[in-house]
């Protein structure tokens, strides 16, 4: 049976915002079977995990599954706003770490790491995610840094670049080098591999669609400039998943101060062109995180746990 076969549903990971004591802590939320349009909160709305370590607060919870299978890990930012409003300091005295938890079956979590991986002088590392390298085996780890530099304009001006390093362990990781700098602020990158082609979407004036060959392609090539823009008045937060039962992509771009997050789909990936499905119900106040495919058993196992009345087979 393949993979796509067995899979039942998805499980959103993602944080509620600064707007409440809790909200920068981690939420999940199953899908109604395999309808990737349709959720249900877990866990009664409550966070699911928490921080103890660095701010206390965590955002952006991104979770990749092992190549193998047989694990998961969950890394996002260490951050709180909550109580200061401070984005000034956040931005430019923030902290350099991000934080880790290990699971093997997405109920029992490892105690919490805090990770150093933004180099010294940067002044903040937001938005981690993962791109596993199958032929390197190892893990690239991205994420925003705000560094000083010569811009665009050629002034001497701070803005954030994309950051990564590489682990095998999620313990060890290597030297940071800079993954991309375009003169000018681009933050949340996300990416998804398609027939050899990995597709990468960012924020930075708008959120864009490029695509390339590899993780360190230098050329990658822009297909879409403005992807939100047909649908929202400002996009951040790209979350990008396949279907599970067809040749389907899920980009859930969060317009944020207003709607929250908006689902597009596509069922062309090298198109860049989306539409906005005619209905869509997803859980309360999501902020930037992820979404994954989830198995039969895990389905059922997230739902023992955290409780709720959800049909896998819906």
């Amino acid at each position: 049976m393949s993979n796509q076969e067995q899979y039942a549903g998805y499980l959103f990971a993602y944080f509620k915002g600064e707007g409440f004591e809790d909200g920068e802590q981690v939420y999940m939320a199953l899908s109604r079977g395999n309808d990737a349009l349709a959720w249900h909160e877990l866990n009664g709305g409550r966070p699911i995990l928490t921080s103890q370590l660095g701010e206390c607060g965590v955002r952006d919870p991104y979770l990749v599954r092992s190549p193998h299978g047989d694990s998961f890990y969950l890394i996002a930012t260490d951050l709180k706003i909550h109580g200061s409003g401070d984005w000034s300091r956040a931005v430019s005295a923030g902290s350099r770490s991000i934080m880790v938890w290990r699971s093997e079956d997405l109920i029992h979590w490892s105690d919490q790491a805090m990770v150093e991986v933004a180099p010294a002088g940067a002044g903040c590392a937001w938005a981690p995610e993962v791109f596993y390298d199958h032929d390197e085996g190892v893990y690239n780890i991205f994420w925003a840094s705000m560094l000083e530099g010569e811009n665009t304009g050629g002034d001497t001006t701070s803005y954030h670049r994309m950051m990564y390093a590489q682990t095998q362990d999620f313990i060890s990781f290597s030297k940071p080098a800079v993954y991309m700098d375009y003169g000018y602020s681009v933050i949340d990158t996300t990416m998804i591999e398609d027939r050899g082609t990995i597709y990468r979407i960012n924020k930075g004036h708008n959120v864009m669609q490029e695509a390339g060959v590899s993780f360190l392609d230098p050329s990658y090539t822009l297909i879409n400039s403005t992807v939100e823009q047909p649908f929202m008045v400002r996009g951040e937060g790209p979350i990008i998943f396949k279907s599970n039962t067809e040749e389907k992509w899920y980009l859930f771009i969060d317009e944020y101060g207003l709607r929250g997050y908006i689902p597009l789909e596509t069922t062309d990936l090298s198109s860049g062109v989306w539409s906005l499905p005619a209905q869509y119900d997803l859980p309360p106040c999501p902020r930037h995180g992820s979404v994954i495919p989830v198995t039969i058993s895990e389905y059922e196992r997230l739902l023992e746990r955290y409780g709720g009345e959800v049909d896998a087979n819906e």
